[in-house]
C-alpha cells in the first residue's frame, strides 16, 4: 500500500525554528546546539548557501575516534560536504529510500536554491504511521458503513 504525502506537507507541520551552523564553528558549539535544541544534525550554512551537514555520527566518527578537540576543531573541517537535498514536492516515499541508499538520517529540503527546512527519517516514519492509521481507519468506516 502507498501513502501518499510530501515533504512539504511535513514541513508545515513542523514548528519552530530552522537551526543551522556556519562552518567556522567549533564542532563543541554544535553538538551544545544539537543539545539545547534536541536534535540529531544540523545544516551548515555559509551566508545563504548550505555547504554541508553535520551530524552526532560525524562528530563520532570524525572527532572522537580521531583524537581531535571539539573545541578545536571546527564544523567545516569534518561536516559532511556531499550533501543529499530534497524539495518541498518530493514523495515522503522517496524521501525514505534516498534516506536508506545514501545512509543519511536527515535531508535538507530546498526550494528556490534556498534552504527552507530538514525532514528527518523520524519525520518520515511518524507521517507514514499517521498516514497508515487513516487509511485504516477509512477503510474500516467504509466496511462498517459508518463512514
Amino acid at each position: 500500500m502507498k501513502i501518499g504525502g510530501t515533504v512539504g506537507e511535513i514541513l508545515r507541520q513542523k514548528t519552530g525554528t530552522l537551526w543551522s551552523i556556519p562552518p567556522q564553528s567549533t564542532v563543541f558549539e554544535a553538538i551544545q546546539r544539537m543539545a539545547e535544541k534536541d536534535i540529531g544534525a544540523l545544516p551548515v550554512v555559509d551566508g545563504d548557501q548550505l555547504v554541508g551537514m553535520f551530524s552526532e555520527r560525524d562528530y563520532t566518527r570524525k572527532v572522537i575516534l580521531q583524537g581531535k578537540s571539539s573545541k578545536q576543531t571546527t564544523v567545516g573541517e569534518i561536516m559532511s560536504r556531499n550533501v543529499v537535498t530534497v524539495t518541498p514536492e518530493r514523495a515522503i516515499e522517496e524521501c525514505m529510500e534516498l534516506m536508506t541508499q545514501h545512509r543519511v538520517r536527515h535531508l535538507p529540503v530546498m526550494s528556490g536554491g534556498k534552504l527552507v527546512g530538514v525532514v528527518s527519517i523520524g519525520d518520515a516514519v511518524k507521517w507514514t504511521i499517521s498516514a497508515q492509521d487513516a487509511a485504516l481507519q477509512q477503510m474500516a468506516s467504509y466496511i462498517t458503513g459508518s463512514y
